[in-house]
């Protein structure tokens, strides 16, 4: 397979010249000093816009591209509050622990200029010993944390460890990568900022927020939704950029002996054709898999094939690893160290690399599959070219509906705007999980209807259930003792399971329950790190499942359905010929069998069934559109059974949804399951 033969569409973006502001005449002296002495000779035109729009207190997102130094501008006005004012103290949110650690590195030369007596910073997460704890409560005017951490220790203890102290003096909240921020974890999100400004109000502190995005079609939207207040946006983007090429790669066809077509190559195959090409070449380089079992699978079969062309390159398959969820922080960091060293000349990766993680100089980007929105891909392609080399990015079609568009349609990935991101604060379910923490917060009262609007529905029910006693016109927690910890931020699943080693119990990794049901059920193959190993295992009521070490020359996919079950519309909407309904809807996701696929040429080796099957029954919100009698009437008449009455054949339905589901994530920033 000669990967140059399967290019079907080039693009090439010419290098960009920097533009500069110089430094506002706002700016500090010995800030100024500082930014000179680092060779900064001037700011970029958004660096100092965003600048001097903090000095006026506006609310800004910034949507400029990757490495654009957006970091530098958020420091700045933070930086120059807390030298005007030593009590002030700013909140760095960041949707992972690994970047949160990274941009503390970026703080660290502000620190040892002007000292820790008059900055001092801290990241405070689930990983940050109590005493590294106590000292950022006392003494750090900048702290970098996560959601989970404000969700969950910031304001359930607002009044005591000191962080009442922060809270009172709070100027700064800033929030990076915004864009991560929509569906489920975005709506949550929303409600812990409604709660942070109920608390921030009894203190009578009103900060100023910084959010950074991605390129979204709605950035000022979104930070609006999530943050509860106005924004301006920057996006005029003065930071220079080295040439960028774009390849798209369409798989060869498979063809039977009789000739016909067969479908394609898989793109996962193609990339572990092209990892190889990259090592020796000397690329350094990140690849993109639209999943974790997909990234394990690329960097087997890679470093096979380094393994096999010749012992030269043998010694090569260890300077690729995975990257993805999973791994254990320890592992994380460890890979991140030998990939900024040069120990490591590429990695394999989930959208965990998405985010700006510092992991060092990058001369390509290797995408297994359009990876389902504008956004991400112009985020993971963004990774390369940052040293200023010119770069490489390679997208390598799949057989999905919309890798195929793009193949006949380059224009439409390179030529228009990106997707909205969406979030629905209003989520009956997330609203009340948050009211409950509100209320063990700060009692509430009539007028926090104006905070959170279902409000006036949710106490009576509260009441009932005792979680609330009214008081004097306010309405006091009584319920359990930390309601913050009843549900996850970012999943819908609280339950976590682990995978132990059956002989020595020594953990292997852990995940949510649908993940578990999908990959760590009996007979699964798990690959972690390139390690195989077999599941024996799963106990439902342990949530533990035991894997012996495997050396087969197959990995497992699982299959099963989805069953979704209305149970009653709350609006109706008619559109032409259709309506349009929102309500409430049960889902009953199943995982009933799995198929075993050959490494390398991902041949099926045949269908195991899993018995019992498992299942995942939950209520949610859902939209459904309701189609005319005469159209569903001539559906009906097409449908037919298989020979056997095992399948369904002519089902235009399942075809209809299909083609309406990627129409959605046309638009919107949707997740496919």
């Amino acid at each position: 397979m000669d990967i140059n033969d399967l290019i079907t569409y080039k693009r090439t973006m010419p290098e960009r010249s920097a533009r500069y502001a110089g430094f506002p005449a706002e700016l500090p002296e010995e800030l100024r000093e500082y930014l000179q002495k680092n060779g900064v000779r001037g700011l970029y035109i958004h660096q100092a816009e965003m600048f001097l729009r903090s000095l006026k207190r506006e609310n800004v997102v910034i949507t400029t591209s990757t490495a654009s130094g957006k970091t530098l501008g958020f420091l700045l006005p933070v930086i120059e509050e807390i030298l005007r004012n030593p009590l002030a103290r700013a909140v760095f949110i960041y949707p992972t622990k690994a970047l949160a650690s990274d941009q503390y590195r970026a703080i660290q030369p502000f620190i040892e200029y002007f000292g820790k007596s008059r900055i001092s910073a801290g990241v405070y997460d689930g990983d940050t010993p109590a005493g590294e704890r106590s000292r950022i409560r006392k003494e750090a005017n900048i702290i970098l944390t996560n959601p989970e951490m404000v969700n969950g220790a910031f304001l359930p203890n607002h009044s005591k460890f000191g962080f009442d102290f922060i809270f009172t003096n709070l100027k700064f909240v800033v929030i990076d990568e915004l864009h991560t921020y929509r569906g489920v974890f975005g709506s949550h999100l929303a409600n812990v900022f409604r709660r942070l400004h109920r608390v921030c109000r009894y203190y009578g502190s009103s900060p100023v927020f910084l959010c950074s995005s991605a390129t979204i079609a709605n950035p000022v939207e979104l930070a609006e939704e999530i943050c509860g207040r106005k924004f301006v946006r920057i996006e005029r983007d003065g930071s220079p950029a080295a040439e960028r090429t774009y390849l798209l790669i369409k798989p060869p066809k498979i063809l039977g002996h009789d000739k016909k077509y067969y479908g394609q190559v898989q793109a996962t195959a193609v990339a572990a054709e092209l990892i190889p090409e990259l090592v020796e070449q000397r690329k350094n380089f990140i690849a993109f898999a639209r999943s974790r079992r997909n990234v394990e699978v690329i960097l087997k079969e890679a470093r096979d094939r380094l393994e096999a062309e010749s012992p030269a390159s043998a010694s090569q398959a260890d300077k690729i690893s995975g990257y993805r969820g999973g791994y254990t922080p320890a592992e994380r960091k460890e890979i991140e160290h030998k990939m900024v060293t040069g120990a490591l000349c590429g990695l394999v990766s989930t959208n965990a690399l998405e985010l700006g993680i510092d992991i060092g100089k990058i001369d390509a980007t290797v995408l297994a599959g359009y990876p389902g929105t504008r956004a991400s891909f112009w985020q993971q392609t963004g990774r390369a070219g940052r040293s200023g080399r010119a770069c490489a990015n390679y997208l390598i079609l799949d057989s999905q509906p919309f890798d195929q568009y793009i193949g006949t349609n380059p224009g439409w990935l390179f030529e228009n705007s990106s997707e909205s991101a969406v979030v629905d604060k209003n989520n009956l379910l997330i609203e009340l999980s948050h009211i409950r923490a509100a209320a063990a917060e700060i009692p509430l009262t009539l007028d926090d209807a104006s905070v959170f609007p279902d409000l006036g529905e949710t106490i009576p029910v509260l009441m009932r259930a005792k979680e609330l006693t009214g008081q004097n016109g306010k309405f006091v927690w009584s319920g359990g003792s930390f309601p913050a910890g009843d549900y996850s931020l970012r999943n819908i699943d609280p339950n976590r399971y682990k995978l132990l080693l059956k002989d020595s119990g020594k953990e292997i990794t852990e995940m949510d329950e649908m993940q578990a049901f999908r990959e760590i059920h009996p007979g699964a193959v798990y690959l972690h790190s390139g390690v195989q190993y077999q599941v024996v295992t799963l106990d439902l009521e342990t949530r533990t499942a035991r894997a012996v070490p495997f050396n087969g020359n197959y990995y497992t996919t699982p299959m099963g359905n989805t069953d979704i079950t209305i149970i009653h519309g709350r609006k109706e909407k008619p559109w032409k010929q259709i309506d349009a309904v929102f309500g409430d809807v049960n889902v009953n996701a199943q995982v009933s069998l799995y198929r075993k696929l050959q490494f390398h040429n991902h041949q099926n080796l045949g269908y195991e069934q899993i018995n019992p099957s498992l299942s995942r029954e939950f209520e949610t919100e859902s939209v459904w559109l309701k189609l005319p009698g005469n159209v569903v009437t001539a559906y009906r008449r097409l449908l037919q059974e298989s020979p056997n009455g095992q399948m369904i054949r002519n089902n235009h339905f399942e075809g209809l949804c299909c083609a309406i589901r990627n129409a959605a994530r046309l638009v919107t920033m949707t997740e496919q399951e």
